[in-house]
């Protein structure tokens, strides 16, 4: 039996009643997701919060505008909304992000603090709903099944601009690369075995040309996510939601968030159906592989320095090694690839999520949420660091690319042309085995002057297009 104290407050649901603490600006409904949900340790994305009190500020807005809520109420509302996106009450929000009920626990949490500032604005105390109700007044109009979804969205959109910026700001980066490495000629490399000669330059080219798809991807992408479904309510059908008050929140949403948000023209379909988010994290997962790709390169042609290939010097950021002095490894390299492996898992998790709806709703929100909002800040984060940390002051080593150049037996197909295939086959062979270069077996044979082979086997020519020396 529960006995009163002035430290705690009693709340009662439909499943009994609780004691809470006396100033606690969360209520029942969040202290039974605590309850039950104690998994991760992580709360919810604090980005989807302040997204669904966005959504729950137009809300007032519009039920004040049309009259359905009370202006006192509304205002009270209105100046909690303000209080919590400036950044203050982050502890009101303990729910865990893996958490059952398709994003309820969250959007009952967020109504309940609402409610219970507004209540301190009016001159009560937490849990006098009577004054301003969590569901009655805070949630008027809606449904977690359109709020959640229209938050996430609101969430991912705003993490996505960033995130191009990002990926804009490394291809310039790279870029510079490419035309501070043109002259630095190197061995390419297929099945990581020699290949025809290439400059450094040309490797970062191409890196930039993968970037920059990824980044116009990306910047693309958020036309899929303006689609809201906000004024649906529960399954979409727009139950307890009067038309003109969905008209009137899209509109206010719109001004609120500075977004091109728009209203669904059939709102069950983005209640229940999760392949936007799907198509989101897929574009991740594309400018993750490619991310994982150039890391990887880059730890490569950076290793050694006397046991690899030590072609290019990556910024050295700290010590490597507890006991071995003097080690630098490529931290922000490696860093950058196991972002993107957690890109690409969070993919699985999200695809996983998504074609698990069942009917008119999906219970997999919760996770889809934190999987897609922890992929965009991750890669906003590390392709940020990658850039200023790794690239922007990593060297190519001219001095050794060029001596593996010139040592390398695929040099013998810029031969082919002149001396037929199986004779520059019989030439690299020579070369290889006596450890010569190409150009000195082939002059030796007498199959071309030292003049010839030097017009031939010049570096310019043999990394443009075309017959070298032609």
């Amino acid at each position: 039996m529960l006995t009163a104290n002035p430290e705690f407050r009693t709340e009662t649901d439909l499943l009994g009643s609780l004691s809470l603490p006396a100033d606690a600006l969360y209520g029942i409904h969040t202290r039974r997701a605590m309850d039950n949900f104690p998994v991760s340790g992580r709360p919810v994305n604090p980005r989807l919060i302040s997204a669904i009190v966005l959504v729950k500020q137009a809300a007032a807005m519009a039920n004040r505008k049309l009259g359905l809520l009370p202006a006192e109420i509304a205002d009270a509302i209105l100046y909690s909304c303000s209080q919590v996106l400036s950044g203050d009450y982050k502890s009101a929000f303990p729910v865990d992000a893996l958490q059952g009920g398709a994003g309820t626990s969250t959007n009952m949490n967020v109504n309940e603090v609402l409610a219970n500032l507004a209540i301190l604005r009016l001159g009560g105390k937490p849990g006098e709903y009577h004054r301003v109700h969590p569901l009655d007044h805070v949630n008027l109009g809606q449904s977690t099944n359109d709020v959640y979804p229209t938050a996430l969205r609101i969430a991912a959109i705003r993490l996505l601009r960033p995130l191009a910026n990002a990926f804009a700001s490394l291809q310039e980066a790279l870029q510079e690369k490419e035309e501070a490495f043109a002259h630095v000629l190197r061995l390419g490399r297929t099945q990581l075995m020699d290949a025809l000669p290439m400059t450094t330059g040309q490797g970062f080219g191409a890196y930039a040309k993968a970037i920059s798809r990824d980044r116009w991807r990306l910047y693309k992408v958020e036309e899929r996510l303006r689609e809201v479904n906000i004024g649906g309510t529960a399954i979409g059908t727009g139950l307890n939601a009067p038309l003109k008050y969905t008209f009137t929140v899209t509109e206010l949403l719109q001004e609120l968030s500075g977004l091109g948000l728009a209203r669904s023209e059939f709102p069950m379909d983005p209640t229940q159906n999760m392949d936007v988010f799907v198509e989101v994290s897929g574009l991740l997962k594309a400018a993750a592989v490619n991310l994982l790709k150039i890391s990887g390169d880059l730890r490569l042609l950076a290793s050694g320095p006397a046991g690899g290939l030590g072609e290019l010097k990556l910024p050295a950021v700290q010590a490597g090694s507890s006991i071995m002095p003097g080690k630098v490894n490529p931290v922000m390299a490696e860093m950058t690839g196991q972002t993107a492996m957690r890109v690409i898992a969070n993919d699985s998790a999200i695809t996983l999520a998504a074609m698990n709806g069942q009917l008119e709703l999906n219970a997999f929100s919760p996770l889809i949420a934190e999987s897609l909002l922890e992929s965009l800040e991750v890669l906003t984060s590390a392709v940020t660091l990658f850039e200023e940390k790794c690239i922007r002051g990593l060297e190519a080593n001219a001095a050794v690319s060029a001596a593996r150049v010139e040592m390398s037996s695929a040099l013998a197909t810029a031969l082919v042309d002149y001396i037929g295939y199986e004779a520059a086959a019989r030439i690299a062979k020579q070369a290889q085995s006596e450890g010569i270069p190409v150009r000195e077996a082939l002059i030796r044979e007498g199959l071309m002057t030292a003049q010839e082979a030097e017009r031939v086997l010049s570096p310019r020519q043999i990394t443009k297009p075309g017959i070298p020396g032609k």
